[in-house]
């Protein structure tokens, strides 16, 4: 999986007080919760903060926008609307991410191939995934409660089981609202020490979306490349 894919789909996903603070039974209560959340999803708007940690220079780039998830046709689409600092579009649909900026007019396609259902399965984190199916791809523990953005969130933490995936993502960290069954905060280690920190605020769910927020808003000179690899 290349490195741009890999950032993809990391940018790209609260409990009350009586709950259990860790083990298999809390697991299970935030699980069903987020399957109960899937079985009705159908779309999710909200703002996002990223944060994006590379150790070896030990700084930290930030990116502030909008994104988008819908359930379509059978599939999960995404679009990530990201402001600030550069203004660049992410699409993922059909099967393909694509990569729009407009400062270069420039839209740069990835196909994922033989990692299709590693990508979706990460964008479906905490947005419209089953929560038990969570259990096929990751060893799934409870860490208690913890408090983002003013909401007393489920902590899980996620270990890969196959050992391909754990070459690119060698843990998780998902900050699940039980009472809408989404994920709130997302942070994703990589094996080298980066990582990156995901937080979601103003939350809609449900609504109509506007087809618009699904297409890339490109000009009739934009450029597209395919790189491989």
């Amino acid at each position: 999986m290349s490195a741009v894919i890999r950032a993809t789909i990391i940018c790209l996903l609260l409990a009350p007080a009586a709950w259990p603070q860790a083990g298999s039974s809390g697991v299970e209560r935030v699980l069903a919760q987020m399957d109960t959340a899937a079985k009705n999803f159908r779309s999710t708007e909200a703002s996002f903060l990223w944060d994006q940690y590379q150790k070896v220079i030990d700084e930290t780039d930030t990116q502030k926008g909008k994104i988008y998830f819908r359930r379509q046709d059978g599939e999960t689409q995404m679009a990530a609307d990201i402001a600030e600092p550069d203004k660049k579009y992410i699409l993922y649909s059909g099967g393909k991410v694509q990569v729009y900026q407009p400062k270069i007019d420039q839209v740069t396609e990835y196909n994922p191939g033989k990692n299709r259902s590693d990508l979706e399965s990460f964008l479906v984190l905490g947005f419209g995934g089953s929560g038990h199916d969570l259990l096929k791809s990751y060893d799934v523990k409870s860490l208690g409660t913890e408090t983002v953005g003013g909401t007393e969130a489920a902590k899980l933490e996620l270990i890969p089981k196959s050992a391909r995936l754990r070459n690119n993502i060698a843990r998780i960290l998902l900050w699940i609202d039980p009472a809408r069954g989404v994920s709130v905060q997302q942070q994703f280690f990589e094996p080298g020490g980066d990582y990156r920190l995901a937080k979601y605020s103003d939350i809609q769910l449900n609504q109509k979306l506007p087809d618009t927020a699904f297409k890339l808003k490109t000009t009739g000179k934009t450029r597209v490349v395919s790189p491989q690899g």
